[in-house]
Protein backbone atom coordinates (compact mmCIF):
# COMPACT_ATOMS: atom_id res chain seq x y z
CA UNK A 1 0.00 0.00 0.00
CA UNK A 2 1.38 3.36 -1.01
CA UNK A 3 1.85 6.12 1.62
CA UNK A 4 1.04 9.62 2.03
CA UNK A 5 3.76 12.45 0.83
CA UNK A 6 2.88 14.30 4.19
CA UNK A 7 5.01 17.28 4.67
CA UNK A 8 5.92 18.29 8.46
CA UNK A 9 5.83 21.90 8.70
CA UNK A 10 7.25 21.80 12.11
CA UNK A 11 9.31 19.29 14.03
CA UNK A 12 9.73 20.35 18.04
CA UNK A 13 10.55 23.86 17.08
CA UNK A 14 7.87 27.09 16.59
CA UNK A 15 9.47 28.04 13.31
CA UNK A 16 8.79 25.92 9.78
CA UNK A 17 11.39 24.31 7.86
CA UNK A 18 10.58 26.91 5.11
CA UNK A 19 11.49 29.54 7.43
CA UNK A 20 15.01 28.49 8.23
CA UNK A 21 16.20 27.91 4.68
CA UNK A 22 16.83 31.05 2.95
CA UNK A 23 14.90 31.97 -0.08
CA UNK A 24 18.26 32.49 -2.42
CA UNK A 25 19.45 28.90 -1.20
CA UNK A 26 20.15 26.35 -4.52
CA UNK A 27 17.96 23.67 -3.13
CA UNK A 28 14.82 25.78 -3.30
CA UNK A 29 14.33 26.03 -7.21
CA UNK A 30 15.15 22.09 -7.75
CA UNK A 31 12.81 21.07 -4.99
CA UNK A 32 9.84 23.18 -6.84
CA UNK A 33 11.37 21.13 -10.65
CA UNK A 34 11.26 17.91 -8.57
CA UNK A 35 7.65 18.34 -6.63
CA UNK A 36 6.09 18.84 -10.12
CA UNK A 37 8.25 16.19 -11.96
CA UNK A 38 6.80 13.76 -9.11
CA UNK A 39 3.15 15.03 -9.21
CA UNK A 40 3.35 13.93 -13.08
CA UNK A 41 4.26 11.00 -11.74
CA UNK A 42 1.30 10.41 -9.48
CA UNK A 43 -0.65 7.69 -11.40
CA UNK A 44 2.51 5.72 -12.11
CA UNK A 45 3.06 5.12 -8.58
CA UNK A 46 -0.67 4.48 -7.31
CA UNK A 47 -0.27 1.60 -10.55
CA UNK A 48 2.81 -0.76 -8.67
CA UNK A 49 1.30 -0.36 -5.23
CA UNK A 50 -1.33 -2.69 -3.54
CA UNK A 51 -4.16 -1.31 -2.39
CA UNK A 52 -4.28 -3.72 1.04
CA UNK A 53 -1.53 -3.98 3.79
CA UNK A 54 -0.05 -0.99 5.74
CA UNK A 55 1.02 1.92 3.96
CA UNK A 56 4.89 2.11 2.88
CA UNK A 57 6.92 5.07 2.79
CA UNK A 58 5.40 7.50 0.05
CA UNK A 59 8.42 6.99 -3.13
CA UNK A 60 8.66 10.63 -3.56
CA UNK A 61 9.51 10.71 -0.23
CA UNK A 62 12.11 8.19 -1.35
CA UNK A 63 13.18 9.80 -4.23
CA UNK A 64 13.88 13.31 -2.78
CA UNK A 65 15.98 11.76 -0.09
CA UNK A 66 18.11 9.73 -3.04
CA UNK A 67 18.52 12.77 -4.97
CA UNK A 68 20.00 15.00 -1.93
CA UNK A 69 22.05 12.11 -1.00
CA UNK A 70 23.46 12.30 -5.35
CA UNK A 71 23.92 16.07 -4.95
CA UNK A 72 25.45 16.01 -0.96
CA UNK A 73 28.21 13.30 -1.87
Amino acid sequence: MRGLDLKQDELFSYTTLEQRIPNDHPLRPLRRLVDTVLASMDRDFDGLYSRRGRASIAPERLLRASLLQVIYT
